[in-house]
């Protein structure tokens, strides 16, 4: 174990200990839950900036005691995740010292599997992107061969960042490895089931054979979820959103709440498999008339304002079933037409309101305004950049499982 691996040690412990909902995010004064407050102070830390917070104020904000802050503090400063940053002008007594998190004291991995291409990126503690690495990849390929292929560039990766020499290997990557890649899959045990179009990877144990190659913590999430909790955990995120993902396939994720929503089995969001036309073509997953084999089958023929119109329907019939407050939509195929889609989409969810008014225009109620819609933004790497937040949330303390995706305290 390298240098960098021994500093986050206690801190991954602690984001695995310290899930807390919005309602609930306070310190406790406790050994057995040292873990817990120690997600809570670096929180707080990273979202201080540069600026910097005082330990006074780390203590009223998450109730722990002052002693307790002093520990956390302390153990945080020797690890290299926290550092001065300057003191605070004094109110009558000695001037307090502010501390920073030190976002290049660690690294998290994030890996989009996409069916033909491979997209690995670092970010630091506060979720930056420091280096990106895209290579062609084939989905399809056998099982052995795409595992080489991811083992290859993250370890290319992590080498370039830290100047490693080669051979060096990927368990040099701190905090751990978050894999995306198409759905369905079991997120828990770490297994996809029949991705469209690769069923060969159905029951394949995908998380658990990477973390043996990579030899340290993996995470694996479908790739809608993953971009989906790198646009929650942003600032001003709203509370319940729809993410449209259109780019070698069509899928969806949820945030419903704030909390990312998979359902009972973990399988919401198939978004791409609804049929919207029962005599349709067919599509990979066995059915015919499927969102995604529409909007693909239009972009193959040019035809992108149509392809923008069939997403807008499956939109309109997400917006009407959920009521959710924006639709966000990201992709390949949306990166190249960006105003043909969120016009499409836009259209689609406006006529949505303007029937639903005319049907409540007898009720004096107000007329409903069209759910807005929006890009997703973060460009080609924006799903590998969520995936890296599969593992570096739970460090400062945010729920990604089945409770709300929290934010600052206070």
């Amino acid at each position: 174990m390298n240098r960098t691996d021994s500093r986050v040690g206690g801190v991954s412990g602690a984001g695995r200990a310290g899930r807390v909902s919005q309602a609930g995010r306070v310190g406790v004064n406790q050994p057995a839950l040292r873990s817990h407050n120690a997600a809570l102070v670096l929180d707080l830390l990273r979202t201080a900036g540069e600026a910097g917070i005082s330990r006074p104020e780390l203590a009223e904000r998450t109730g722990l005691t002052p002693q307790a802050v002093s520990k956390i503090t302390a153990r945080l400063r020797a690890e290299g995740l926290a550092a001065d940053a300057g003191r605070r002008a004094s109110t009558g007594g000695k001037p307090a010292t502010a501390l920073r998190l030190v976002p290049g004291a660690a690294h998290a991995v994030g890996v989009h599997l996409d069916r033909d291409e491979l997209t690995v990126v670092l970010v630091d503690l506060t979720g930056a992107p420091v280096a990106v690495r895209r290579a062609p990849l084939d989905l399809g390929a056998p099982a052995e061969t795409v595992l080489t292929a991811i083992e290859r560039e993250v370890g290319g990766l992590v080498r370039e960042l830290l100047h490693e020499p080669s051979g060096a290997g990927p368990q040099r990557v701190s905090l751990g490895v978050g894999i995306a890649m198409p759905g369905p899959l079991d997120h828990l045990a770490g297994v996809p089931h029949r991705v469209t179009g690769h069923p060969q990877w159905d029951g394949f144990p995908l998380r658990d054979a990477l973390a043996r190659r990579l030899g340290g913590v993996v995470v694996l999430d479908k790739d809608t979820n993953a971009a989906a909790l790198g646009l929650a955990l942003r600032a001003g995120a709203p509370e319940s959103f729809a993410y449209l993902h259109l780019g070698t396939g069509l899928g969806a994720a949820l945030v419903l709440g704030g909390a990312l929503h998979r359902g009972a089995r973990t399988g919401a969001g198939e978004f791409g498999h609804q049929t919207i036309q029962l005599d349709g073509p067919p599509c990979g997953c066995g059915g015919r008339g499927c969102l995604e084999v529409l909007c693909l089958g239009a972009v193959a023929r040019g035809d992108v304002p149509e392809a923008a119109r069939v997403l807008g329907a499956g939109a309109a019939n997400l917006v009407a079933l959920l009521d959710v407050d924006r639709v966000l939509l990201g992709g390949r195929l949306v990166d190249a037409a960006p105003d043909a889609f969120v016009r499409g989409v836009g259209e689609a969810l406006g006529a949505l309101a303007h029937r639903t008014g005319a049907a409540a225009a007898a009720v004096p109620v107000p007329v409903p305004v069209p759910v807005p819609v929006a890009l997703a933004g973060g460009g080609g790497s924006a799903v590998a950049e969520g995936a890296a937040q599969l593992v570096l949330a739970p460090v400062f303390g945010k729920e990604i499982g089945r409770g709300p995706i929290s934010r600052t305290i206070g």
